[in-house]
């Protein structure tokens, strides 16, 4: 298939700059085998579950990634970090008149300023270390900012501190929130709890690569990003469980997905996985793990939206797009969700 397929058009008024208040009031299309459509809100999530259901969560942290500051020549820079090294060090892309060289040193933060050392470009992304013995993620709580998507087109604000991030974060790392877990709060959470839904955890630190655009024609020839992973010996034990049961394992979010098929990606069967995953999705791949997703709306031509069409079926994902620009559903990181069960041609 080519990105084209994968296109479609938006009103940029459609795109959600703010999340809704309270966070499961955020609408809710679901999306049947068949493809069927039902307007919903989440805040009926509970009820299109079934007792015994597994909601396998993504539990990384967005950190403030984003810095500001200048180099020691005095120019302007921006810094945005995609991966936490071990100690001190880290992966950023950095935007400057001009690229740091190696050995240079970068002020970064407001205030009381970080000095930073470029010690090594790697492909577009530049390795910094901070100073020795630094508390990385501290610096960053204290100096950064949150890293919203390029398509809101406003700086962040304080409450993007809480509203970009879910409520079961707890892993550091992740330069770009989970979104479809932005729609649940307290409220929803004990109704799921009331309906006998199980939950379990994975992590996969959203990098920055998931908002580029695919940059060839043929989807084949695109190359995925690198993105970290972990996936526990205690979510294998809850997928089987849920299996034994009858149950189903619902993905809240792309990246859960990428994490589970990715760890059951060497022989079919879900195993303990921690370390890189390139994983790509498009349509004609057989899931080995989720029976359900629950997702935001993607950007058009996205890796996203080709994984979510693998799932629910191309022609089915692709009229619900459709369905939900006419309705007026918010869209991407602080829009509304869709729900789908695996379609015909992902079975």
């Amino acid at each position: 298939m080519q990105v084209s397929d994968f296109d479609y058009p938006l009103p940029e008024r459609l795109i959600a700059d703010r999340p809704a208040r309270p966070r499961s009031h955020s609408r809710l299309l679901q999306v049947g085998p068949d493809g069927a459509l039902h307007d919903r809100r989440m805040s009926e999530f509970a009820a299109v579950l079934s007792p015994g259901d597994l909601l396998v969560f993504n539990d990384t942290r967005v950190i403030p990634a984003r810095l500001f500051g200048r180099k020691h020549s005095g120019g302007r820079v921006e810094v945005l970090i995609e991966r936490l090294l071990e100690g001190s060090k880290v992966l950023a892309h950095v935007r400057a008149s001009k690229s740091p060289r190696s050995g240079g040193r970068l002020l970064l933060g407001e205030g009381q300023e970080i000095e930073v050392e470029v010690r090594s470009r790697q492909g577009e992304l530049f390795e910094l270390d901070f100073p020795a013995g630094s508390d990385v993620v501290g610096l960053l709580e204290r100096h950064g900012h949150v890293p919203l998507p390029p398509y809101i087109q406003r700086q962040d604000s304080p409450s993007d501190h809480e509203d970009y991030q879910t409520l079961w974060a707890r892993h550091p790392g992740a330069v770009a929130a989970p979104t479809a877990g932005l729609h649940f709060d307290q409220e929803l959470l004990q109704a799921l709890r009331d309906r006998g839904v199980e939950s379990a955890f994975v992590t996969l630190h959203v990098g920055a690569g998931t908002f580029q655009p695919v940059r060839v024609e043929r989807i084949e020839k695109h190359v995925m990003h690198a993105e970290q992973v972990r996936v526990d010996s205690q979510v294998c034990a809850a997928v089987a469980a849920a299996r034994q049961r009858g149950a189903r394992v619902v993905a809240v979010g792309t990246t859960v997905v990428r994490s589970l098929e990715a760890a059951a990606a060497g022989n079919g069967v879900l195993e303990p996985f921690v370390g890189d995953t390139r994983l790509f999705i498009t349509p004609g791949y057989r899931f080995r793990v989720i029976d359900a997703l629950l997702t935001n709306f993607h950007l058009p031509k996205s890796t996203l939206l080709m994984l979510v069409c693998a799932f629910g079926g191309y022609q089915a994902v692709m009229a619900a797009y459709r369905h939900a620009v006419q309705q007026e559903y918010r869209f991407f990181s602080y829009g509304d969700a869709m729900f789908l069960e695996r379609g015909r041609e992902a079975s």
